[in-house]
Formats: structure tokens, C-alpha cells, sequence
């Protein structure tokens, strides 16, 4: 619970802030530093709060679609990478790389213990690595595209076969630059 280990260490700095006797003007001028800091520590949590909010809420309206092998859209289909990425970039405004590979190695390792609604789930599904993604939901659930033939959907990790091929959890940088889009192709002659 990351957030609420900011919440609590930003509680317990506003107490010491509170509590420290103000003897001249450098300690009522550290005094107004602390508290600004406070208050963006915690916008800074109901943002990114929200953001995760937002992720799962629009990953969820995409129940359904059917899975396409390379697919990256609601109306032609996703596969597991395509949907992740289509979620942070149209909710975040984050291009991420195309591949699972390449989105474990672009976000930031963290603990199982550590997941929060919003975080990328890897897994082990081809005999390789990062082969197959998903975000988490909470409670132990992603929504992901699984496999040809199927649809988005919502999964348990502590199902057996997603259980033995959890691969790892990372999580998608706070300050990651918005995806810029690119410029479009000028005509050749």
C-alpha cells in the first residue's frame, strides 16, 4: 500500500511541522516550505489515485472485445499488449512499447505485495518471459486479452495456471511523459 504509506509519512511530517516551536522568521518561512510540500504530496496521491481509477474503469468498458493476434483497437480487437497499451495511452496519454518484453523493461519492478489497481501483471504463458500482460484490477484480479478465440476479461491470479506463471508485477512511472504523437508522413513525389 505505497499510497497510504505516503499519506501516513506525510501525517506524521505535518505533526513534527505542527509540533516545532516557531522561534524566529527561518523557522515560520521552513514552517510554510513543509506545509506546501504536504499539500502537493498529497495532491500528488488523489492524482494518481484518480489515474488508477480511471485505468480500471476504462480497461473494464473493454470487456468483450474479441482478442487479435497484434491487434491494438476496440473495433479490430486487442492482444494482451495491445490492450494494455491502448488503456494507458488513451486514459494516460502514455505510449507504451508495443510488446509484453518491451513493457516490463520500460516500467518499474515492484513487489506482488506491492501491486495497486493500475499495475502491469506479467506471465510466463509461451516459455518465455514477459509473454503475456495484463493490469491489475485489485483483490487479486487483471483484466487482460488472452488468446485467440477469446475475449477481454477479468481473471484471478491465484488461479493455478496463472498462479504457476506469474512473471512479475512493475508499474508504469508517476512523471512518464505523455505519448506525443507523430507527425504525419509529408506525401512523396
Amino acid at each position: 500500500m505505497r499510497f497510504k504509506a505516503l499519506v501516513l509519512i506525510a501525517l506524521l511530517l505535518a505533526n513534527t511541522v505542527q509540533a516545532a516551536p516557531a522561534v524566529g522568521s527561518d523557522d515560520a518561512a521552513t514552517f510554510r516550505q513543509d506545509r506546501g510540500l504536504l499539500t502537493r504530496l498529497g495532491d500528488l496521491t488523489d492524482r494518481v489515485e484518480a489515474r488508477a481509477s480511471e485505468l480500471v474503469i476504462n480497461a473494464m468498458g473493454l470487456l468483450g472485445v474479441p482478442y487479435k493476434r497484434g491487434g491494438n483497437s476496440a473495433e479490430t480487437g486487442f492482444d494482451c499488449s495491445g490492450f494494455v497499451r491502448n488503456i494507458y495511452e488513451q486514459t494516460a496519454g502514455l505510449l507504451l512499447p508495443r510488446s509484453a518484453a518491451q513493457q516490463a523493461a520500460a516500467t518499474q519492478k515492484i513487489d506482488r505485495a506491492d501491486l495497486q489497481p493500475g499495475d502491469l501483471v506479467f506471465f510466463n504463458t509461451m516459455r518465455r518471459a514477459f509473454s503475456h500482460v495484463g493490469i491489475y484490477l485489485g483483490e487479486g484480479k487483471f483484466i487482460h486479452a488472452p488468446k485467440p478465440g477469446s475475449e477481454v476479461r477479468v481473471e484471478d491470479m491465484g488461479v493455478s495456471y496463472w498462479a504457476r506463471r506469474f512473471d512479475g508485477a512493475r508499474r508504469v512511472a508517476i512523471g512518464a511523459e505523455p505519448a506525443e504523437k507523430p507527425a504525419p508522413a509529408s506525401p512523396t513525389p
